[in-house]
């Protein structure tokens, strides 16, 4: 992506469009264009690292713009779940959202290859195939739903919490019932290693918790810590199971209609936010970890990871073939 990015902008340069270095202002005459108001949601509270991501978007379009373009930020599920905001993403009724990409699967299923169980071996390994080639053309494959992939942000490595018991290898999890995103391969995941996995919005999730209908779920450090999951769930194991990007995604019924050089803003700019978060992420870690631990919460540091890797071979068999060149793409990447 690398490539293709400055590429593009070495193009947009010669238009007068933008600026090939980062961080610096647009060289477009802004003042000719008409006021420019865009709607972007997330589903998470102010605290959530797509907050964060939100606001220093916000903050970069509207200065390199020299306020044309505006950004109002939507928390906390105001304009619906991550579902309803990508489909009304695709009808034009909400401009951009930061998304799990767990649900933008549900539109293209090839991207669902970064939710594979044990896939990145770190942060590092993630971010070197999401900012190269193959994450490129997974975001180019949203226009064929009528979305627009602009950048990478993070929710992170994944890990269980549940209000039952510690677990520490795949047959503590025997009958759990956990709440999964609405994606097939968590689904399969989870069943693979033995729990009741229950797909369901996040929203619906957090009441769910609160009753007791489930036992847990799981998610990155940054989201049991900012939804004060500790309430709920008494245990965390640092499973680390799956690395989930988040990204920026637009309309293409609003991205459509931008001038050209509103294009290259935001596509600078969301590149550089989702970097600026995954950086937040990895800051905030540690100390929100030490604070649900000082809260009472039982954290597993070292459940049998081998073990749950056997577990979750045939999630491999199943989707290999699904994910085709991308799967092998990735591999030959890491390796």
């Amino acid at each position: 992506m690398a490539n293709f990015r400055n590429t593009l902008r070495a193009m947009v340069l010669g238009l007068g469009l933008v600026p090939l270095v980062a961080g610096a202002q647009s060289e477009a005459d802004f003042s000719e264009i008409e006021p420019i108001e865009l709607r972007l949601a997330h589903v998470v509270n102010e605290q959530d690292g797509f907050h964060i991501a939100a606001e220093k978007f916000k903050a970069l379009v509207e200065e390199r713009s020299d306020g044309a373009v505006s950004v109002e930020i939507f928390p906390n599920a105001q304009l619906g779940d991550e579902r309803t905001l990508l489909e009304s993403m695709q009808i034009g009724t909400v401009d951009m959202g930061v998304i799990t990409n767990g649900p933008v699967a549900n539109f293209v299923e090839e991207i669902a290859v970064f939710e594979l169980p044990f896939l990145f071996p770190s942060r590092e390994a993630a971010y070197q195939v999401l900012d190269g080639p193959v994450g490129q053309d997974l975001l180019d494959e949203l226009e064929r739903v009528n979305l627009k992939g602009l950048a990478y942000a993070e929710r992170g490595f994944r890990n269980l919490t549940n209000s039952r018991g510690p677990v520490t290898e795949p047959s503590d999890l025997d009958g759990l019932k956990l709440r999964v995103m609405e994606n097939p391969v968590y689904v399969d995941t989870f069943r693979e290693l033995g729990a009741n996995a229950v797909p369901m919005a996040w929203t619906e999730a957090l009441t769910a918790m609160q009753q007791g209908t489930i036992d847990g779920q799981e998610n990155p450090v940054n989201v049991i810590h900012s939804f004060e999951l500790n309430e709920t769930q008494t245990h965390m194991t640092l499973s680390r199971h799956t690395y989930a990007p988040a990204i920026f995604v637009m309309g293409m019924p609003v991205w459509s209609e931008l001038p050209e050089p509103v294009q290259g803003v935001i596509e600078a700019a969301a590149q550089e936010a989702a970097e600026y978060e995954r950086q937040v992420n990895e800051e905030m870690e540690a100390e929100q970890l030490a604070e649900l631990k000082a809260s009472g919460m039982e954290v597993v540091e070292d459940p049998d990871l081998e073990a749950f890797r056997a577990a979750v071979d045939p999630v491999y068999d199943e989707y290999s073939d699904r994910f085709g060149e991308y799967l092998s793409r990735i591999r030959e990447q890491l390796d």
